[in-house]
Parts: C-alpha cells; structure tokens; sequence
C-alpha cells in the first residue's frame, strides 16, 4: 500500500461504492420497467441468460470493451508502465487484444453449430457426455473465480487506497448494487449498464489525457513528459531495458510479461462463459462483428490510459512502495498527484466502473452455467422457465458473496492483485486449446478432451514450482511471483496441449461428430406461460391456452415473411468464417509480431518527435473508441429508443390509449413475439418436442436423420 495518506475521507469511498451502485441499479430496473411495457419483454429463464438472442452488433462491441476492461486493465497496466516504461503499455494492450478477436471465431461457430446454447460447456455436454462435462465445468467455474477475485482485490485496494474505506467493507459493499440490477434485468441489464459504464470510463480517461498532454502545469505536453522521464532514467536507470531506458518496447521485464500476459488471456477470454453470453445473445451476424470491432475499440483503453498515467507516475517521480505498485495503486496515486482531490475522485469513479460493470458479466456466467449445466441438467431437467429463473436469481447471491468473502480472505493473506493476475494463466491455461477444438473440430475425441486440461494443468504447475525452487532455493510467494517461474508456468500450460492432444487423438482414434446432434441435445426452455403474460394480462391463469395460441398465431404469421431473411443470416454466418478467420488471423499477427517485434529487435529508443507521434496515435484511436461504443450504438438502436420514448410520452401526456393501440396494430414489433418468432425460425425444440431421444415438428431433425447420424457417431 502506498504510505500516504489518503486523499479522500471514508465518506466518499461510501458515497461512490453504495451510492453510484444503487443509481445504477436503480436505472437499470426502471430500464427494465420501461422494456417490459413499451417493448412487451419479459424476464423469462431465456431473457435472462440470452437477451433474446437479437443484441445488435453496437452493443455487443461496447459489452465486450465494458466486459475486458477489469480493475487489472487499468491498475496491471499502468503498474507496468512504471515499472517497464511504455513497452508495459503496448504489451498488456496488443496481448489483451489478440484473444478477444480471435474470439470472433469462435463466436460465429458457436452461434452457427449450437443456436439454442446458453453456455459454451452446453456444447460440451452434448458432444462428449456426462465426465467432459465435469471436467469443463471446474475449469469454467476456475476461471470466473479467479477473475471476479481479481476484480475485488483491485477494487478494494484503490479505495482503500483513495479514501481510507476497509478494504473488508469494500469487498462486501461493491457487489449489492451489481447483484441488484443483475437479478432484474439480466444480461440485458448487464449489456445496457456496460454502455453506461464505458461512457463514464471513457470521459475520465480523456481528461486524464487531456491534462497530462495538454494542460498540466507540472507536465502538459508529450515533450515535457518524454524529458521528465528522460532524466528519471538517467539517474534510475531500468535493468534490463535498451540503454536504461523506460521509452523503448526492448524491456526483459516487460517481453516476459508480454508472453505471460498472452497465454493467461487465452483463457480468461476462452474459458469465461461470459464472453459466450454475449455471443448467444447477439443477432446472428453481429456476433463475430461486435467482438472484432470491440477488441479494436477496447485496445486504446488500457494502451493510452497505462501510458498516461505510468509515464505521469514516473515524471512526477511518486515515491511508490513495491506492494503499492503489485496492488496497482500507480494509478490513484498519480490521479491525485496530477488533480489533488478531484483527481482522486475521478480514479475512484473509474476504478469502480472497470470493478461493476466486469463483475456484472461474471456474475451472468456463473448464474447460467449454475443453472443450465448443473441444476437443469443434473437435477431438474423439467424445469419450467420460472424455475430456472428463480435458480439463476440464487446462484448470483451466494457467487457474489462467496467471491467477496474469498477476497477478503486474499486480502489478509497479503495476496496482490498483480499475482493473481500473472497466475492465471497457470491454473487454466490447459483447458484452452481443448475448449477451443471442441466447437472447431470434429475430430478431437473424448479422451483428448477430458484428460487434456488435468494433464496440462498438472505439468504447469509442477513446472512453475520445480523453476521457483531451481532458481532462488525455495518455494514462497515472493519467489513465485518472480518473472521466469511465472513464464515457465503459463507457456508449459498453453503450450502442452499442442503434444497432448494430437497423441490422445492418434491412441485412441478420431471422433468423427455430427454437428447437426447438437440441435437435439441442446434444448431451448418452455416459456410459454412468461411470454403469455408478456402479451397482457391472463383473466384465468389456469387456462392459458388463449394467449399462448395469439402468441402461436401471431409468431405463425410472421414466420414465412422472415424465414428468408433469417435463412440468409445463417448462411452469412457460414460464408464469414473464412473471412473472419482471415481477418482475426491478420489482426493478431499485426499486434503480436508485426508491430511491437521490429521495435523491440532493434532496441530503439523513443526520440521526442516519434514519442509525441505515439502519443498522438492512441489518443485518435481513443476517439474511435467513443464512436465506437458510445455513438454507433445509439445510431444502430434508434428505431427501438424512438418507440420506447415515444411510449413514454403517451403516458405522461395522459395518451395510453395510443400506446395500446399501436402494439395491437403492431405485435412483430413486441419483443415476446420477436423471441417466439427466433425459436421457431430457429428449429430448435424444448425439451417438451424431445420423445425417446428424437425431436419432431417443422424445422427438427428428423428422427432418420438422428438414428443415421447415432450410427455414425458410434462407428467414428
């Protein structure tokens, strides 16, 4: 922790952490208040974990930046910044970018081959039975663990840090309002309060651009700062960088971060169930869309802000204590040496922003595989939508306050955020490349997949522990944090299942799947009776035959009008593939290798005119980030903001009437229609079309066709 004293009164970390949280919270429930009567949606079990499957590609770009923008984001970053120079800064951006847009590959197939998927383990199940299933499940649960942990630990430092709050009391506090608007509004509300979020981050970055590059007394310019930190090398010069130097990307430190910080994301990225919510819940083709043009909006988030504030922390020469600079307090501590009070307040509020709104997204994840994987699967597989909801509704409380009570336990364990981060990819890093195959091959078979991330896992932390002890003596925290032992740890976890999977596959023969099986193992949820009371009110609830057969008729009708349309966007998805694949291929490579490799080969070290031009660069693509994800998505939803306040005005006018009259002379406008037309446009059954294992009616696998594909799959 840092050794001064706090710039806020405890006050303040209240006010923020349980005040902004409940106006959040709040919003978000008069939000879903106001979609319920103007838009006639429900929160149904499939609302819930899907949004209707219809998120446009605007917003599903401003969830994946809201989403991958953690406390570490900022707080890792601009630590490595301080510690590193500006290699810290592109390093943590360009390795955080790569796995998000190469999950736009996985998105799309995702989408394509499991349409009535609510979790990626679904998937799983339904490919290689009851074991795998488990199995993945450990390692899904893992990875949101270790993430939300990370997200408290950061978050609770910074406002310890800032305002003197026990960190105890912020671990507790800063998940209420999350779990509130959460429990309400779904991942809708989780999709909606990350535009929200990323407005608000995105307003305190720039004024923290602004006044270090412009207006600062103290600095001002990227030539005043390139000379501070100039000499602050000179006199403290950096082992291990190009000349001493913190303005050049040749940084031993900062390359092994580089690699560490790849293969950790892999399976932050890969593994969370929360990136394939959004893609299950995304319009066909705004899936693969939103998540390459969200990895390129996000990247300037953590680039310019670690450069702005590391290299601010630097120049003003902050007297930061190692542990202060492992807890990511460089940050907060620069705001407040820059802007005094008011910067203070502005990395709290930003802080607290990275905290909710990727909490918010984890919280989605568990309460879907808790309930889809586990309780609908294993122990109620004929449970109505209510019920699941009611189930989903339990699993975000005890995971939110289980997760505040394992920080807290971190917290007096003296655990840093900056160690978990760097651990991750320790822990799950051999679950990727199998997960990853198990959508994109069909030749992976079930041994490669069950044994490959226990096999992995086991390797990679023998051989993070065997390098700790070979290298300094003995096995402690301080000696595992160190640079080469975490490398060892996370490249033999990423990298193994390379060797493990093709020999698994070769010993025990190929599996040849059938894609097309998993459209009769994944189910969608009976919803009939929440969307019949999406449509109006029931006068006998026991009979709702009458509204459920408008709803019927109404989807009916409209079916045949969109079943072209809908044809094409699945067959767009499958011609985008290759050119998806071809894109995210030449994105990574550019960020990975093109970019920072001839820079870092070269040693070169920043002159002031290039560092001024790099400085300029991100700060211009900081503002496509704003289109992107402030902007375009108001642009894209226009048509649905219109009726919304429109319906709002009617009632506060005192014209009802009209409101009534137009969603009857419009019901393919009405959100419960709209997701009853998606099922049937879909063909996917619920589990009440499912008869001995074979499903029937318009648009199922026909029970041939699944006993010939049952034939093949056991022969293969």
């Amino acid at each position: 922790m840092s050794d001064q004293v706090a710039p806020l009164p405890q006050g303040a970390g209240y006010a923020v952490v349980v005040g902004l949280g409940f106006v959040f919270a709040i919003g978000m429930v008069a939000t879903t208040f106001a979609l319920k009567r103007y838009n006639k949606e429900i929160m149904t079990a499939e609302e819930f974990a899907t949004a209707g499957r219809s998120v446009k590609t605007g917003l599903i770009a401003a969830a994946v930046v809201s989403s991958w923008t953690w406390s570490a984001t900022l707080l890792t970053s601009t630590s490595q910044v301080y510690r590193n120079g500006v290699s810290g800064s592109i390093f943590y951006a360009a390795g955080a970018t790569a796995q998000i847009t190469l999950f736009a590959c996985l998105a799309i197939k995702a989408r394509e081959r499991a349409p009535a998927a609510h979790t990626y383990l679904e998937i799983v199940k339904g490919r290689y039975g009851t074991a795998t299933h488990c199995v993945y499940i450990f390692w899904g649960f893992c990875t949101n663990i270790l993430v939300t942990v990370m997200l408290l630990a950061g978050g609770s430092a910074t406002v310890n840090d800032l305002t003197g709050m026990h960190p105890v009391a912020a671990c507790l506090l800063i998940p209420l309002g999350v779990v509130v608007y959460t429990l309400f509004g779904g991942i809708k509300a989780t999709i909606l309060t990350d535009y929200a979020h990323n407005v608000v981050m995105i307003v305190v970055i720039m004024i923290f651009g602004f006044v270090v590059w412009a207006t600062s007394s103290m600095l001002g310019s990227p030539g005043a700062v390139w000379d501070l930190v100039t000499a602050y090398a000179e006199a403290n010069p950096r082992e291990g960088n190009s000349q001493g130097s913190y303005l050049t990307l040749r940084s031993r430190s900062g390359g092994m971060f580089f690699v560490i910080n790849i293969i950790g994301n892999f399976g932050t990225v890969f593994l969370d169930n929360g990136y394939f919510n959004k893609a299950f819940s995304a319009n066909p083709v705004s899936s693969y869309r939103g998540y390459i043009l969200g990895s390129l909006a996000w990247l300037p988030v953590p680039a310019f802000t670690s450069l702005t504030m590391g290299l601010a922390a630097l120049a003003l020469n902050l007297p930061l204590t190692d542990s202060a600079v492992a807890a990511g307090l460089v940050l907060p501590n620069a705001a407040s040496a820059l802007l005094g009070q008011a910067g203070a307040v502005l990395a709290l509020i930003l802080v607290f922003m990275a905290v909710t709104s990727a909490m918010s997204s984890e919280l989605i994840a568990v309460s879907t595989i808790a309930t889809y994987d586990i309780y609908r699967t294993y122990i109620n597989p004929e449970a109505t939508g209510k019920k699941l909801i009611w189930y989903s509704h339990v699993s975000v409380i005890i995971f939110a306050y289980s997760m505040a009570g394992f920080a807290i336990g971190l917290y007096y364990a003296e655990v840093a955020m900056g160690y978990l981060y760097e651990m991750m990819g320790v822990i799950i890093g051999g679950a990727v490349l199998s997960s990853t195959l198990t959508i994109l091959s069909k030749k992976q078979n079930w041994h490669a997949a069950t044994f490959t991330p226990i096999i992995s896992t086991s390797l990679a932390i023998m051989a993070w522990l065997v390098c700790t002890k070979t290298q300094t003596g003995s096995v402690n925290y301080l000696n595992t944090f160190l640079d080469d032992p975490m490398l060892t740890g996370n490249c033999v976890a990423l990298l193994s299942p390379i060797v493990i999977i093709p020999v698994l596959t070769f010993v025990f023969k190929p599996q040849n799947f059938d894609w097309k099986l998993l459209d009769l193992r994944i189910t969608r949820v009976d919803e009939d009776e929440e969307l019949a009371e999406a449509l109006g009110e029931i006068e006998d609830p026991e009979n709702l035959s009458p509204v459920k057969s408008q709803i019927s008729v109404i989807a009916s009708q409209l079916v045949e009008s969109e079943r072209d349309r809908y044809a094409e966007e699945r067959a767009t998805m499958k011609k985008a593939f290759k050119l998806c694949v071809i894109i995210c291929v030449t994105i990574t490579i550019c960020l990975l290798v093109l970019f920072p490799m001839p820079m870092y080969g070269t040693g070169y070290v920043f002159s002031k005119p290039f560092f001024t031009g790099w400085v300029v660069v991100f700060f211009l693509w900081l503002w496509y980030s704003t289109y992107q994800v402030v902007v375009y998505p108001i642009y894209e939803g226009r048509h649905e903001l219109y009726h919304t306040f429109r319906g709002i005005y009617w009632d506060l006018t005192g014209q009802t009437y009209k409101l009534r009259a137009w969603q009857n002379e419009h019901p393919e406008e009405m959100h419960a229609v709209r997701s009853q037309l998606q099922a049937q446009l879909s063909g996917t059954a619920t589990s009440h079309d499912i008869v001995d294992g074979k499903a029937f009616g318009d648009g199922y696998t026909t029970p041939a066709h699944i006993d010939s594909a049952l034939d093949d799959e056991k022969k293969g």
